[in-house]
């Protein structure tokens, strides 16, 4: 079969990451006789600096033509002014909000290879399988009034965490249907104790748990979920909050396996439900690391599962996914690991070492 695919390198390390993550592609392609058509466009800081915008509407018409779309990374120092009109992150948020992809969903899996490779104590670690399911297009992001103003008194600001009950119920169908095809319990995270749209979501939350008497609902405030995530994080199955705590506990949970660029991420945009193909956008969860690019250091294993997730969601391809985690594994086996996961004993590799590694692994 042919699939159209829009790739976006961005900026910082996001070319190199995702160079190894096309070449992976190109090895699954050859091995099972699917096609990749690819193109690419720019987004964040490159778009800025080429076309004075971090997303331009040539390119996501680009990415509504394709099948999906793999994004390395956006963003760096050159761009950081706070005064600045256009930022390269204003690029990912317009390309997320403009291909409608509500849920971010965000495995955190602990390999046991890779269990020393962390801060915490291996038997906290083991047996760590959870989804993190993310609101992607609402709350503090993109609620109004947003915006920052001169006051007799000094400088004030405001940002407004704002949800419809059609944007929390989709969410939260969303996390159902996926916990009912994992281990059937969904912890729903809110702070419902302090904020209106908390109690909100937690009402709706119960409401929809009828729909769904096989998945065990539990709810858990935000504060004590990231405790519970350091202190017993295999308690977890999946995970469905809104926007912002979404954002903090996937960079938290992303500690669990042992550095961020271990961890996918999948942008979708729609309820997976059944075996139909969705639309989504594929990327690692990690930022841009201008310090690392351009120096063959980044890990690609994010951005390669990202597109693992990507064969599975988009494309249907679920026996090909599986070949490249597979190959992961395979390698890790093998005591290969870039500088974020390194640890005594083991044989260092960079970007593109790795990213040959798991391609030979797939052929």
């Amino acid at each position: 079969m042919k699939f159209k695919l829009a790739v976006l390198p961005g900026d910082g390390v996001g070319p190199e990451v995702v160079a190894a993550a096309v070449q992976v592609l190109q090895a699954v392609g050859r091995m099972s006789g699917h096609e990749f058509v690819i193109s690419y466009s720019d987004i964040g800081g490159v778009s800025i600096d080429r076309h004075g915008v971090a997303l331009t509407e040539d390119t996501l018409k680009m990415c509504k033509r394709s099948h999906a779309v793999l994004l390395g990374a956006v963003g760096g120092p050159k761009w950081d002014n706070p005064l600045a009109s256009m930022r390269p992150e204003d690029g990912l948020l317009a390309l997320r909000k403009g291909l409608k992809l509500f849920a971010n969903l965000r495995p955190v899996k602990v390999l046991p290879m890779l269990i020393d490779s962390t801060t915490l104590k291996p038997e906290v670690l083991r047996g760590v399988d959870l989804l993190v399911v993310r609101e992607l297009t609402g709350g503090l992001y993109f609620g109004k009034p947003k915006r920052q103003w001169q006051t007799a008194k000094g400088r004030r600001a405001v940002d407004s965490m704002v949800y419809s009950e059609e944007e929390i119920e989709r969410i939260l169908r969303a996390g159902f249907e996926l916990a009912r095809v994992r281990r059937r319990k969904l912890t729903s995270v809110d702070k419902a104790n302090v904020l209106e749209s908390s109690r909100l979501w937690r009402q709706i939350a119960i409401e929809l748990s009828s729909d769904y008497p096989d998945v065990e609902l539990e709810h858990q405030l935000v504060d004590a979920c990231a405790m519970r995530l350091i202190q017993r994080p295999a308690e977890f199955d999946v995970i469905v909050t809104e926007n912002t705590f979404g954002d903090i506990l996937t960079d938290e949970a992303s500690m669990l396996a042992g550095s961020l660029g271990m961890l996918p991420s999948a942008s979708i945009a729609g309820i997976p439900e059944s075996r139909r193909r969705i639309f989504g956008l594929y990327e690692p969860i990690h930022g841009s690391s201008p310090r690392r690019a351009g120096r063959d250091m980044a890990n690609p294993i994010a951005t390669i599962l990202s597109s693992a997730m990507m064969l599975r969601y988009s494309f249907g391809l679920a026996k090909e996914a599986e070949s490249i985690e597979s190959a992961i594994e395979s390698v890790l086996e093998e005591g290969y690991r870039t500088y974020d996961i390194m640890s005594k004993g083991m044989k260092k590799v960079g970007t593109k070492g790795m990213g040959d590694l798991i391609a030979r692994k797939v052929a």
